[in-house]
């Protein structure tokens, strides 16, 4: 869990200091790809975190905290990337399907585990 939180609050810290920073700051040098890089990775790494963490999904007793915040971080992590890959770079289509790898593998994980 302190991955995942990790991987959430840094780019959302990053987003946020480079709007303060570059307008009330006087800080030029801070780009949108401050901000924007960090949230194209962050999917990435938790994907990365969710296969190395999938049998917690498999017993729902040890892991449902981690796969109901997992799936909400991933879901709110989906509605940016979508925009990133419109906008700034096409790049951002990996974070979008590592959002989407998650939230499907979670669901058939949890099938599994049912039957």
């Amino acid at each position: 869990m302190k991955f995942l939180a990790a991987f959430t609050l840094v780019p959302i810290l990053c987003f946020a200091f480079q709007d303060l920073g570059s307008e009330y700051g006087g800080m030029g040098w801070l780009t949108d790809g401050y901000a924007a890089w960090p949230m194209m990775v962050g999917p990435v790494l938790m994907l990365l975190l969710f296969i190395k963490n999938r049998e917690l999904i498999r017993d729902p007793r040890k892991g449902s905290n981690f796969s109901q915040t997992i799936k909400i971080v991933a879901f709110l992590f989906l509605i940016p990337n979508v925009f990133l890959a419109l906008g700034y770079s096409w790049l951002a289509v990996i974070s979008v399907l590592s959002t989407l790898t998650i939230l499907v593998a979670d669901w058939q994980l949890k099938k599994q585990a049912r039957a």
